[in-house]
């Protein structure tokens, strides 16, 4: 029992770290957006009002939504929007049409989040940085070198991993979040009349009284939730119940006095709605809370930028990327990977919006457009989860789900007012990241086709092969590829080329399945094929790491033996050549080609020795 009760603790902490960071930076900047456009009065009903919208945006979206129903849906354990989109697919396989419509939803979610990747960090960093011109105004034309020194620096270091980093994230956020709840509390002492907007009434009221105003304000009030995604995405790390414990007993409660203390300062002074966070603690814990605020905003950076690197490898397995160079960064976690394309892309992506933008005001009109999309998608595709996985009947689905769909969808609206000032940045991010999914996608079906439609099948060749066989060669052969049962070009190029033939053949086909993980197990199927050769089969899951050699070991109890300082692996190096045609327009071609050239070796990707690797090219028309 007191290990169990210790464990809970541990990955309570954990979560607090890597889950929380980005929406436990919201305060930093989330009150302050509603009143900076001057639409919204600095009156007391207002305040009440607003504040009031944010304690049930946080119950209803965090608490009720993620926490009490998207958590439920998990896939195998995992969480995320690749996890559920996976789950939708597969809930709906009997209806192709259907699939391929969710499917395109949640890769154009995908793409969203990276927008969102590139936000995250320049918004947070910016915004505690700024707390320096609360010191001194004279620290206002440094920010911005600041902020891009400490996000260039946080990229570069990357390349280490969060091995060590991470066991340091759980207690300064802890701190943190203290910290921010202690300096709320202060004001709500010296004015209690501010919790009145505990109150539903006042939101109504501010909705009712001002339902123009009110509808603009939802956008900048979504701020307060951008980060909550990451409930959902981290729950295969951590666990439902640590994510749970650590919202409703530290994070939610930090976050609710802290709001409520901006509110009530506002109240006392309306002229402290220019940056109410910082100014509502004394004069000599300004820069200690600017430090705090840096370091807290440079952990949630840090956790989204962890986060796209593993959703980019995910992609990858589900066929939407090529495959990119990955490298481990921890020789006990296989979770925490740097991929190096992914990475020099955010910082390019977070180095142009700081510099566009310029401040954690402008940037904020550019946050929460995607974020909110997303939560569009992600409730849809919950509903497919629960009505056609779970077989819920229909009333209860759209109960469950319509009423958080509506919520999505108002704050969805009220984010696209916002286009025009900035919010067209993540957007067209996510649609170019969105061509070039679809493009590798769309390329590498008419690729396969294209194999399947000039291919030898596999068996009868062997069979007139093997009627007049070549010299068998000591040692085994694996030949890779793509579709099982046919002929590799690698296997003509060696007969043609070196007139031989290994002892043992192996025909190896690689497949990525719609679920996390697969058990070690259940990754090989195998199947004889005569004359000591084998048609074989791995299946891994998005979340596993797709090591061949070591999948492999596990074909010696199936009547093939494997000796790894006896096996070579031949690939077929395709080179494709885009033609004028009608699949696909000349434009995709060419990016998919290009794409299809960059990609980094199956080999590294595949962990296959570099030594035992053999690469025969072909070119091939599409």
């Amino acid at each position: 029992m007191k290990n169990t009760q210790s464990s809970l603790a541990a990955l309570t902490l954990g979560a607090v770290g890597v889950v929380y960071g980005d929406i436990g930076t919201s305060p930093l900047y989330a009150f302050k957006e509603v009143f900076a456009s001057g639409h919204v009065p600095v009156t007391p009903d207002n305040v009440l009002g607003v504040l009031s919208l944010f304690f049930w945006t946080l119950t209803v979206i965090v608490s009720i939504k993620y926490v009490v129903l998207i958590m439920r849906a998990d896939n195998h354990g995992e969480g995320g929007l690749m996890a559920l989109l996976a789950l939708a697919s597969q809930s709906v396989k009997d209806n192709p049409r259907l699939r391929r419509t969710l499917m395109i939803c949640g890769v154009f979610g995908v793409a969203l989040f990276f927008g969102d990747g590139v936000i995250t960090p320049a918004i947070s960093v910016l915004s505690a940085v700024e707390g320096l011109e609360i010191v001194t105004p004279t620290a206002k034309p440094y920010v911005l070198p600041i902020t891009l020194t400490v996000l260039v620096l946080l990229f570069m270091v990357q390349r280490r991993g969060t091995d060590q980093l991470g066991k340091f994230f759980g207690p300064i956020m802890v701190v943190w979040f203290v910290a921010i709840g202690l300096m709320g509390l202060v004001p709500i002492i010296n004015h209690p009349a501010v919790l009145k907007a505990a109150s539903p009434y006042y939101a109504l009221h501010f909705g009712v009284e001002h339902y123009q105003v009110a509808f603009v304000t939802l956008g900048a009030v979504f701020l307060c939730v951008t980060g909550a995604e990451a409930l959902y995405a981290d729950m295969g790390h951590f666990g439902k119940s640590p994510i749970r414990v650590a919202w409703f007993t530290l994070v939610m409660p930090s976050l609710i006095l802290n709001y409520f203390g901006q509110g009530a300062l506002v109240l006392v002074n309306s002229k402290s709605v220019g940056n109410p966070f910082f100014l509502m603690m004394p004069d000599w814990a300004t820069i200690p809370m600017v430090v705090l605020a840096t370091a807290a905003t440079v952990i949630a950076s840090q956790a989204l930028i962890s986060g796209a690197f593993s959703a980019a490898k995910q992609t990858i397995q589900l066929g939407y990327l090529p495959r990119l160079s990955i490298l481990h960064t921890s020789e006990y976690d296989t979770g925490q990977i740097y991929v190096p394309a992914v990475n020099f892309a955010l910082l390019l992506g977070v180095v142009l919006a700081v510099g566009i933008f310029g401040s954690s005001t402008a940037l904020a009109a550019a946050y929460g457009i995607s974020v909110s999309l997303v939560m569009v998608i992600t409730t849809v595709l919950t509903f497919f989860v629960i009505r056609y996985g779970w077989g819920m009947p229909l009333y209860l689905c759209l109960a469950a789900t319509g009423f958080f769909f509506v919520v999505d969808v108002s704050f969805f609206a009220s984010n696209l007012l916002k286009i025009a000032d900035g919010g067209w940045f993540p957007l067209l991010m996510a649609a170019a990241l969105f061509v070039i999914l679809v493009t590798w996608k769309d390329g590498r079906s008419l690729l396969s086709a294209k194999l399947r439609k000039d291919a030898l099948d596999l068996k009868p060749f062997l069979e007139s092969v093997l009627a007049y066989p070549p010299v068998r060669v000591p040692g085994t052969a694996v030949f890779m590829t793509a579709e099982a049962g046919v002929v590799p070009n690698a296997l003509l190029h060696n007969l043609k080329h070196n007139k031989v033939l290994h002892e043992n053949n192996l025909f190896l086909t690689v497949q990525s399945q719609e679920v996390p993980r697969i058990p070690a197990n259940r990754q090989v199927e195998i199947t004889p094929l005569g004359h000591d050769c084998w048609q074989v089969i791995l299946n891994f899951g998005f979340m596993d790491d797709p090591d061949v050699p070591r999948a492999l070991q596990q074909i010696t109890s199936q009547g093939c033996e494997l000796d790894p300082m006896k096996t070579s692996y031949f690939l077929s190096r395709d080179i494709v050549v885009p033609t004028i045609g009608d699949e696909m327009a000349p434009w995709r071609e060419k990016i998919f080609a290009q794409m299809h050239h960059s990609a980094s070796g199956a080999a590294s990707f595949l962990h296959l020795p570099n030594n035992a690797v053999v690469e025969l090219g072909s070119k091939i028309e599409i």
